[in-house]
């Protein structure tokens, strides 16, 4: 059974998160490699637009393996030095291979995000939660600090203060709680969620995917450089969307006042 299930229909990707009977943990190294290999074929196709990422059974991901922690198996076999590399080589793949995707993302969160696994929906660009999400920066509750870059993504979703109570006592938010720290996009009951997420991916996926790409690309670079950069890199991604079909596509639907036809170019 694949540990990672990738579909794409109508130019939205789905990745599954597909242990149940691991809670969809995710520090094993076979899941990470299985989870970047189905990023990096998202980022091949050209037609993507959006891509939703949720979990099979009643959670959405326990984040990192108790029973290895507790044995000292893979990721966090060997001395700190091992230990050190290996979370570089690991679990921190996972955040940076989000980041650096250019296609929008929505996390579908069907259950228990804890930990690393509630890191993994703040990577995302959206949220979507079940009524039966629960929320839980909790590396202090075993000793640890959020090691999968969880101290730098959470403070800019749900503040600096909620991200610190969160980190600070590893106690566990519900969904509506989540919601109303605005960390949500919307909270639904749990069988609406795959269609709320699927709503919105279609949604997104109306729009011209180069377009698309390049808005994430600014957006996410927006987190971290000055204005004056970030306008000249503006003006950039601009001149070349200028240039586009589907640019020039969506200027004569709109003044022809019918419904554009997109083609990537």
């Amino acid at each position: 059974m694949s540990r990672i299930l990738f579909v794409v229909e109508n130019n939205i990707a789905t990745l599954t998160l597909n242990q149940p009977e691991l809670r969809n943990s995710i520090s094993e190294i076979e899941v990470v490699e299985e989870f970047i290999d189905a990023i990096n074929q998202a980022a091949s196709l050209p037609e993507l637009r959006c891509l939703i990422i949720t979990g099979s059974g009643s959670a959405f991901s326990s984040g990192g393996n108790i029973k290895h922690m507790l044995n000292k198996e893979g990721m966090f076999a060997g001395a700190p030095n091992d230990v050190r590399e290996n979370y570089g080589n690991v679990i921190q793949r996972i955040p940076l291979a989000l980041y650096n995707l250019n296609i929008p993302t929505i996390a579908a969160v069907n259950g228990p995000a804890v930990g690393a696994g509630c890191d993994l929906a703040m990577y995302c660009d959206m949220r979507i939660a079940s009524t039966k999400a629960t929320f839980a920066e909790s590396f202090i509750k075993v000793g640890i600090i959020p090691g999968d870059g969880g101290a730098w993504i959470l403070p800019k979703i749900a503040g600096y203060g909620r991200a610190a109570e969160m980190a600070f006592t590893g106690e566990a938010i519900t969904a509506q709680q989540a919601n109303d720290w605005g960390m949500l996009n919307k909270l639904v009951e749990p069988e609406a969620l795959m269609d709320e997420a699927y709503a919105l991916a279609n949604r997104i996926a109306k729009n011209p995917p180069q377009a698309l790409r390049a808005t994430k690309q600014l957006m996410r670079a927006a987190t971290t450089m000055p204005l004056d950069t970030l306008l000249q890199m503006s003006a950039g991604i601009q001149a070349n969307l200028h240039q586009t079909e589907d640019h020039l596509e969506a200027v004569n639907a709109l003044i022809e006042k019918r419904q554009p036809v997109y083609k990537g170019k």
